[in-house]
């Protein structure tokens, strides 16, 4: 029963991976509603706003309706945020579209882990969630491919151009949830307190759980920059069209799935502390790379190392905060998923500088984010 359970629940991580098609689909509205960096900058900035918002609220509502059930709302909120451009592309209903993909990736980022502990009932759940980033993955870096592939070979009888990578993901969304809907998935009522905005705020004024907090905004601002910037980076140094550039953002995702991969074997056979320097040496690397590359080699390795190098970051600093206040992890979970917010501010300020001074005074804005996370180095512990 539990591996029938499990087919579902991976078709959700898939789901989740949805989110990430706003880096490759901000550069395609950009393109045809002729916006500024900045403006077009607000669309993936708009999707991780609601962290802020939800993701606290979506553990509260948890106890009262159930895993299975927050995640099959997540989904449908998702759906209805793939629907909306396939009716049109003007700046409403991208906003629109935008907004409703955040809050349901909100919900599910919340919601569908926990879903999978249940269905595990604590067997293999390690394992098994790092299998569920890898499918996750898998729809992050397929997103820029279906794009390319609406925009140049567009369908007559759809007319969708690149959009035709919604109604794909629409489609997809659909079937998760008519899988999810169906499958019988036992939950134990729980009859605690949920966690309230008052009580995750108040853990801030606990070192570490603060310092964690700013390093995954610094981790998820990177991601979505990176996500977002990088095809631009190549078509405005190698003149690239936004169709051939767009690969840069599958590069980007193939990069941070190996790591994703392969990180969990490093985790264990090397210090945390030596494996989080090893990676964000890489991130620094890779800063160096886009700021200065003209090259396709050195841009492409740049990209790739920024993949790498980001893929566990996020992991290493909610577990440094989780095993620090053992007693309260529901808070801390709750207000680590808050720090996604980074996706917001990241993006905004990136393109307030794009603007300003070209791609590179996007990258400065990330590689302000690698220098903090150097400064965290000394509040990783090996264990």
């Amino acid at each position: 029963m539990k591996k029938f359970a499990l087919i579902p629940v991976m078709f959700c991580f898939f789901a989740m991976g949805f989110v990430d098609l706003v880096g490759i689909a901000s550069n395609y509205v950009k393109e045809d509603l002729q916006l500024t960096d900045s403006v077009a900058n607000i669309f993936p900035s708009l999707v991780f706003f609601w962290f802020l918002i939800f993701s606290v609220p979506t553990g509260m509502l948890m106890n009262k309706i159930g895993r299975k059930n927050t995640v099959l709302l997540s989904l449908g909120v998702t759906i209805a945020s793939l629907l909306l451009p396939l009716f049109g592309e003007n700046f409403p209903i991208m906003l629109c579209a935008f907004s409703l993909l955040g809050i349901g990736n909100a919900l599910m980022q919340t919601s569908l882990n926990p879903l999978v502990s249940t269905v595990m009932g604590g067997g293999n759940l390690a394992s098994t969630l790092t299998f569920g980033q890898f499918i996750k993955a898998i729809a992050s870096f397929l997103a820029p491919y279906l794009a390319m592939w609406g925009a140049t070979q567009v369908l007559p009888s759809f007319g969708y151009d690149w959009r035709v990578l919604f109604m794909i993901y629409f489609v997809v969304g659909i079937l998760a949830a008519a899988l999810l809907a169906v499958t019988p998935i036992e939950e134990e009522h729980t009859t605690g307190n949920a966690s309230t905005f008052t009580e995750c705020l108040k853990l801030l004024g606990t070192p570490i759980v603060l310092l964690s907090f700013f390093g995954i905004m610094c981790h998820v601002g990177i991601d979505v920059g990176t996500n977002t910037t990088a095809p631009k980076i190549l078509m405005e140094r190698l003149g690239l069209t936004l169709n051939d550039a767009a690969f840069a953002t599958s590069l980007y995702f193939i990069f941070r799935t190996i790591g994703c991969l392969t990180g969990s074997f490093f985790l264990r056979v090397l210090p945390n502390r030596t494996f989080f320097v090893i990676s964000v040496v890489m991130m620094a690397l890779s800063m160096c790379g886009l700021f200065i590359g003209t090259e396709k080699w050195i841009l492409y390795a740049a990209i790739a190392l920024v993949g790498y190098g980001n893929s566990n970051i996020f992991s290493i600093c909610f577990a440094q905060a989780l095993t620090a206040m053992p007693q309260k992890q529901n808070e801390v979970s709750g207000l680590m998923i808050m720090g996604l917010f980074g996706g917001t501010i990241f993006p905004l300020l990136m393109g307030i500088a794009s603007d300003a001074m070209g791609q590179a005074g996007a990258v400065a804005v990330m590689a302000v984010g690698v220098i903090y996370l150097f400064t965290y180095i000394k509040n990783v512990k090996n264990n």
